[in-house]
């Protein structure tokens, strides 16, 4: 479990994150959402240990990261798991080579038990026919699996993904949003998703956070977004063609 405590960050004098708590809980998938310039990168980012807050805490599992020394930081890290929006993988290596490398880096296995780790991670994302291709040979979607299997390899107690249907069509985006799910479930880990899909919302969202000019404005899952009077939140879902249909007609059948 991750706790957001009060969170405030400013750039410049100018306030990004106004007093902003949550508490994202174990083995469900936690989304925050909102408009672009809202303030929901920096939060993931402030959540991650990628930026200070200049007040409030952010707590995992009972430690405050904002309080932690530097060596204290590095493990919390190693405890992380990471999905990039642009998945970020490394052309020079295949993709098992990608899936090892934070197992290579920071795991005590040895070779033959690494190599199982990995190709146990591929097979989970459906990916291991591919494992001797490189990256570049993938399409959109493969890349995205291979990034999870990456992410999930030294089986993390928390996992960050930073828009991960980004460039990807709906059914791809599905399969994507049902695996990160689905591992979230299984795993019991606490998953943070920034996104702005509304399909993914619909899809996943168990708890939602919508920020809005730097404030936590709305706060739910999904089976009550559609049905909120928060104006700002309205705004911002019926900006989604796919939202605006769902939500009419909803509307229509009272």
């Amino acid at each position: 479990m991750i706790e957001v405590c009060s969170i405030h960050k400013e750039f410049e004098g100018k306030t990004v994150l106004d007093n902003i708590s949550a508490t994202f809980k174990n083995g469900i998938t936690n989304l925050i959402i909102g408009q672009s310039g809202a303030g929901k990168t920096v939060l993931l980012k402030c959540i991650v240990g990628l930026l200070t807050p200049e007040k409030g805490k952010i707590i995992y599992d009972g430690r405050d990261i904002t309080t932690l020394k530097e060596k204290e930081k590095i493990a919390i890290r190693r405890e992380i798991g990471m999905l990039f929006q642009s998945a970020a993988l490394f052309d020079s290596m295949s993709v098992l080579e990608n899936v090892m490398f934070p197992l290579d880096m920071f795991s005590t296995m040895t070779y033959k038990e690494r190599l199982a780790r990995a190709r146990a991670c591929l097979d989970r994302v459906n990916l291991i026919e591919a494992q001797d291709k490189s990256p570049e040979e993938l399409s959109g979607g493969m890349q995205k699996r291979a990034a999870i299997a990456r992410a999930i390899a030294l089986e993390p107690k928390y996992l960050f993904c930073d828009e991960p249907n980004s460039g990807l069509d709906p059914q791809t985006s599905l399969i994507i949003d049902e695996l990160i799910h689905d591992i979230t479930e299984e795993s019991g880990i606490t998953t943070i998703v920034n996104t702005h899909d509304m399909n993914s919302v619909m899809n996943i969202g168990d708890h939602i956070l919508f920020i809005s000019s730097g404030k936590l404005a709305w706060e739910g899952d999904k089976s009550l977004i559609l049905n909120t009077d928060n104006q700002s939140l309205n705004n911002f879902l019926f900006s989604s063609e796919i939202l605006r249909q769902v939500k009419e007609q909803a509307l229509d059948n009272r």
